[in-house]
């Protein structure tokens, strides 16, 4: 068979226990549109009708290009025969039009001159991998380039965010040979995402109906209409997202489909960043290089230390959730101050208007000052007294015990604490009345909250937290791309997300 010059930037990995079930699950992928699926022979029960019945499909459906993969066991695959065995079962694969087959490095240096049978008849793929950590890459290269192949796949595990770059920046030295990088884990996303614009000639999805085979892997749907893969440049900017977990945020979602609302050449990722690695996520924001990102829990305090240049109003809330590189240095701002003056503003006159906080935390802070730069009265109240003081002598505000609300009235409540954010949902504040005519929940996700819809039921005007995300949100992109942002886009973005999460 012809070698193939050109694979599909993604590549379905179908890993399912009988050949019944992976031709179900091929056949619904085909039909989907792709084009690219990966056989995991060695999860079959029995691998080698596995490798006959790859024919049949391919009869079926000619447009499809079939990647065999039986990986043995010693080298965390599922197939227990010999060498011997599992060469014959990709032989066997080549015969019914496999269009190229992936061997592990174990296999591929004992077996050059079986390799070298293969080679013509479809492309051989040499793959290392490693599921503890992400070694010195040009040691990892240098052995898979030892043996004669068409293709080179080097798939490591992420342990810190710098990791990431590790991986890329292979691909991107060796644009002279056809490489595949990957970096496996929730940390190493990223490089799902990127590898093809560093150079790699392909990344992996997982199936749309079945398990993944590898960890951190999302579907191709998730990767083409989210992360738009076939259609980012090498030139792309690259913006995201810092938290810890970061897993649950809908910013990609919403950023993406801006950037592509706008035509914007840029895709924005999800960065699983835990406290002890801010300074290194910072090694690996310089050099692949990113243009922005914001910054949510529990970063927004401690951003600021890593920062050339830090708004006024973010230095005196002591909170950033917006951070950009202008003229090679970091700078930061905070959007979330916009994102509750924005909303409230178009309700109430907020000169002069009470405001009960609820919280003593960054967002607090960051409403609390947002609200009384536009001169509003601030009231503070939350479950830590202490700290409600100290917040309250910082922003001039009036600090409240809970016992007092109920003598109390305000124009409106900002509720600015986590209660009731998923998986929490049925978490409230207030068990009773609540003390003010408009009320304000800075937790988006679910969209209405116990709080909210206990408003409702009181007769109060409401402003759910998804308009504060969206504020912020809108600030942020323009911020970063001097354009006009979207916003009925990202709200609808938004939407959709927390609908599916």
């Amino acid at each position: 068979m012809a070698q193939i010059r050109t694979l599909p930037r993604i590549c379905i990995a179908l890993g399912l226990p009988d050949v019944p079930t992976l031709l179900d699950h091929a056949r619904r992928e085909a039909e989907a549109g792709e084009v690219f699926l990966e056989f995991r022979l060695d999860f079959l029960d029995r691998p080698c009708q596995g490798a006959e019945a790859i024919r049949g499909f391919l009869d079926r459906f000619p447009d499809s290009i079939i990647l065999a993969t039986c990986r043995r066991h010693q080298n965390h695959g599922r197939f227990n025969g010999s060498i011997e065995e599992q060469l014959a079962v990709l032989d066997v694969a080549i015969r019914k039009g496999a269009h190229a087959v992936d061997v592990e490095i174990e296999t591929a240096e004992v077996c050059q001159e079986r390799l070298n049978q293969f080679r013509g008849r479809a492309q051989v793929i040499v793959s290392y991998h490693n599921f503890e950590a992400t070694p010195p890459m040009d040691t990892v290269v240098g052995r898979v380039m030892r043996v004669q192949a068409d293709v080179y796949k080097v798939v490591t595990t992420a342990r810190k965010p710098s990791d990431n770059i590790r991986v890329l920046a292979a691909a991107k030295a060796l644009t002279k040979h056809r490489l595949v990088v990957l970096a496996m884990g929730e940390l190493g996303f990223p490089t799902r995402v990127l590898s093809p614009v560093f150079g790699g000639i392909y990344t992996y999805a997982a199936p749309m109906f079945a398990e993944n085979t590898a960890a951190g892997q999302v579907s191709a749907h998730y990767l083409r209409h989210v992360y738009h893969v076939d259609k980012l440049g090498k030139s792309a900017r690259i913006y995201g997202v810092i938290a810890d977990p970061v897993r649950h945020s809908i910013s990609p979602a919403v950023h993406n489909r801006a950037f592509h609302a706008r035509r914007v050449d840029a895709v924005y990722l999800p960065f699983l960043v835990s406290p002890a690695y801010l300074r290194d996520f910072f090694s690996l924001a310089e050099k692949l290089p990113l243009a922005g990102f914001s910054v949510t829990i529990p970063h927004k305090q401690k951003i600021i230390r890593y920062l050339d240049v830090v708004d006024p109003l973010a230095k005196r809330i002591g909170a950033v959730n917006t951070v950009w590189r202008k003229a090679g240095k970091w700078r930061g701002a905070n959007t979330d101050a916009a994102g509750v003056t924005g909303p409230l503003g178009r309700l109430l006159r907020l000169r002069k208007s009470s405001v009960l906080i609820v919280g003593n935390g960054g967002a607090a802070r960051g409403a609390a000052c947002a609200l009384s730069d536009a001169g509003a009265k601030i009231a503070l109240v939350g479950r830590n007294a202490d700290r409600v003081r100290a917040l309250a002598k910082i922003c001039g505000a009036e600090a409240l015990g809970r016992e007092q609300l109920a003598a109390r009235h305000f124009d409106a409540v900002v509720h600015a604490t986590p209660l009731g954010m998923y998986p929490h949902v049925d978490d409230c504040f207030f068990n009773g009345n609540i003390p003010a005519d408009v009320v304000f929940d800075m937790v988006y996700n679910p969209i209405e909250t116990v709080l909210l819809r206990r408003a409702k039921e009181q007769g109060k005007t409401v402003v759910p937290g998804l308009d504060m995300f969206i504020e912020q949100a809108v600030r942020q992109f323009e911020i970063w791309t001097s354009d006009s942002a979207p916003r009925a886009v990202m709200h609808k973005a938004a939407i959709e997300a927390l609908e599916h999460k």
